[in-house]
């Protein structure tokens, strides 16, 4: 027997098999991101490495990058990050659609790096909420599957309701997004 995925929890029988919705959902979010690269610096080289044969972002059902906010539901963010630059990636993350999750690739997309100055945002954490981050200067492609696997699992695992939730409601608040 050939099994692709591992299936949710549910009941299985000769000939059929039952699960709940949100975990069929889930199993097929998980398996089908499509992430969005917004990359500056040193770390994006490093994903195109990651998205290249040798490590093929296509196993984990990544391959269809999407260079349109609307299209995409995860966004990458690798390399440094400008304060110009800033209003500019919270507007990219609002026009994405409902579910979407944001990996933080790199010492500089995560926390400014070695860039301590006026100009270089400190985190990118303070202008739009991030799901997972990944450290390195610059990672290695085998750091950025596994934020991504981290992503899968979140995916996963999230429940319906989590997006109207009142406290996620107040922590995008807290960003100034609506």
């Amino acid at each position: 027997m050939v099994e692709i995925v591992k299936e949710p929890e549910g009941y299985k029988g000769h000939g059929f098999f039952v699960t709940s919705l949100e975990k069929a959902v889930g199993l097929a979010r998980k398996n089908s991101i499509w992430p969005l690269p917004f990359a500056t610096s040193c770390c994006g080289i490093e994903f195109m490495a990651t998205a290249a044969a040798h490590y093929d972002l296509g196993r984990f059902g990544a391959e269809r990058l999407s260079f349109s906010p609307r299209q995409a539901d995860l966004l990458m963010v690798m390399g440094t990050i400008s304060k110009k630059m800033g209003p500019v990636l919270k507007q990219v993350f609002e026009q994405m659609a409902e579910p979407k999750w944001v990996l933080s690739v790199g010492a500089c997309a995560s926390s400014g790096g070695i860039f301590d100055t006026y100009s270089v945002l400190q985190g990118i954490d303070r202008v739009i909420p991030v799901d997972v981050y990944v450290p390195g200067c610059p990672p290695r492609p085998e750091q950025i599957i596994d934020g991504l696997m981290r992503i899968q699992e979140l995916v996963h695992n999230e429940q319906f309701g989590r997006r109207s939730s009142p406290e996620y409601l107040k922590m995008l608040e807290g960003y100034g997004i609506k």
